[in-house]
């Protein structure tokens, strides 16, 4: 949903796939009951997709998980970032925990180098690790929604510029997709509120903050692009629906 709000879409259907040795009936009920759950919230149709058991191919325990979605957006509203041009502001949108992204350095961290167990518990958590590393990833479809009928309204200039999701490649490969060639961007770090799991990994993990910021989202799952002028009434709506 993320991946296709960056154009301004909104999702139609999704289709799964999920290949395994051998497939286990809890382990497959609750993959299907989550991808209902996140295709009910997103108004997003779960049609099908495919099951695959192959044996020799999956180490015992192993589980391939994936999917595709399709969406629809007019072609004059797509975000295209062609807009987009020197003064104008990155608005960040802040992130649950890991989302999907960086899983591999966080349990070589966690569970290599801290020695814990998925039931550790830590001081700067209110939760196991395992549990604030299962933090189900946010979807910010419906809210792009909402801000592109608010801000992007014909007639009038476009407010929501581009949009990127900070998935894998972090910050350093993502922001830069959406901007035109003439235009770079500068992040103030300092400028919110790095939640505890990165604090934790930043501190124990031995890992250059250039690397955390491009294997991470450090705390910010999705970035808009606005004019300038427009980003503080920008702010304060996504703040007040954060509320409700």
């Amino acid at each position: 949903v993320n991946e296709i709000a960056v154009m301004g879409a909104e999702p139609l259907f999704f289709l799964d796939y999920i290949g395994t040795g051998k497939l286990q009936p809890r382990v497959f009920q609750q993959n299907i009951q989550g991808f209902d759950r996140g295709c009910t919230e997103n108004k997003c149709a779960l049609i099908g997709g495919e099951t695959a058991q192959m044996p020799g191919f999956y180490q015992p325990g192993e589980y391939d998980v994936s999917g595709t979605i399709v969406g629809v957006v007019e072609k004059s509203k797509i975000l295209d970032g062609r807009q987009i041009q020197p003064g104008d502001a990155v608005i960040g949108l802040a992130s649950s925990g890991l989302h999907t992204n960086g899983y591999s350095l966080a349990r070589q961290i966690f569970f290599e180098r801290m020695k814990l167990k998925p039931s550790s518990r830590l001081p700067e958590f209110s939760r196991s690790v395992g549990e604030e590393l299962l933090e189900v990833h946010v979807s910010y479809g419906p809210l792009v929604q909402q801000l592109l009928k608010k801000f992007n309204r014909a007639g009038r200039p476009a407010a929501i510029k581009g949009i990127a999701h900070i998935t894998g490649g972090g910050f350093i490969d993502n922001i830069p997709r959406v901007l035109p060639e003439n235009c770079d961007v500068v992040i103030r770090k300092h400028s919110w509120e790095v939640l505890p799991i990165f604090q934790v990994i930043e501190a124990k993990g031995g890992v250059a903050e250039a690397e955390l910021y491009q294997v991470f989202n450090m705390g910010v799952g999705m970035t808009i692009i606005v004019p300038a002028d427009k980003a503080d009434p920008i702010l304060r709506w996504i703040r007040t629906q954060s509320q409700k």
